[in-house]
């Protein structure tokens, strides 16, 4: 598992140009859980990592709920909380509602498997990752990482298609689960 030095990140939200202005608030994220469906029915899998602590001294907990099926299309979400207020607070739906600012980016180890991009996207029409879907490979064994970014530069080469190598900005949240494709 591959956090930040801190799990407790915050979303780094745009503030106004002047000092009279608002400046929204950063935003806690304890959670992040990733729901797999597959396109043609079964039982969705779902990938959880939760550090509640934030830097404190407890590794984060990472579960995943079962093995993929190879050669298989899974329609893929991803949720993200704060879970230090009661009720939960659902951070993804900040991140959405700030689409041009965000961007998720998926990528896969050993070949296990290539994500694509789903609706919703930013006005521009540029992928914001809330919605994806992943396509397994062949039987294999390796790691899936979701990286959110603040400001990327969505026009930057490669980027609307799920390359992080141009896309510039900060780093929200990474995250690193085991995947097994059997």
């Amino acid at each position: 598992m591959k956090f930040l030095p801190v799990f407790f990140l915050a979303l780094l939200t745009s503030c106004s140009n002047d000092d009279n202005g608002p400046v929204n608030e950063e935003e806690v994220i304890t959670t992040a859980t990733i729901t797999l469906t597959p396109q043609a029915g079964g039982t969705s899998i779902v990938m959880t990592s939760r550090d509640l602590d934030g830097d404190g001294p407890d590794a984060p907990v990472i579960t995943v709920s079962g093995n993929l099926n190879d050669n298989t299309v899974y329609n893929g979400s991803i949720t993200l909380l704060n879970e230090t207020v009661s009720p939960a607070e659902d951070i993804t739906e900040e991140v959405e509602e700030e689409a041009q600012d965000h961007q998720f980016f998926y990528s896969a180890t050993n070949s296990i498997g290539t994500a694509a991009y789903a609706a919703p996207f930013d006005t521009d029409g540029n992928p914001v990752g809330v919605n994806f879907t992943f396509t397994t490979t062949n039987p294999a064994s390796g790691n899936l990482t979701v990286v959110l970014r603040h400001q990327p530069d969505k026009s930057a080469s490669g980027v609307a298609g799920g390359d992080i190598t141009n896309a510039g900005g900060e780093t929200d949240v990474q995250v690193t689960f085991p995947v097994i494709v059997e």
